[in-house]
């Protein structure tokens, strides 16, 4: 699971825009201006009969600070 739903950062953060763009996502913010530091992306495929599947997930940030439900628009 991406970490990035419960950081403080997810509306500016450049490696989350990224991730939203891989998961065909609209964009909480069309111009981020926040570069974290050190982001892990953990890239899942799945094969399924005929077809791929890929998940992009963040796993791990220097720059992560808490902030529980920041990934809901309305709490922001």
């Amino acid at each position: 699971m991406c970490i990035c739903i419960n950081c403080r950062h997810i509306t500016e953060c450049s490696t989350y825009h990224l991730v939203e763009s891989k998961h065909n996502q609209l964009h909480l913010n069309q111009y981020p201006s926040f570069a974290p530091e050190h982001p892990v992306i953990h890239v899942s495929i799945y094969s399924t009969g005929y077809s791929n599947q890929v998940d992009w997930d963040l796993v791990e940030c220097l720059s992560f600070v808490e902030k529980p439900n920041s990934w809901n628009i309305k709490s922001i």
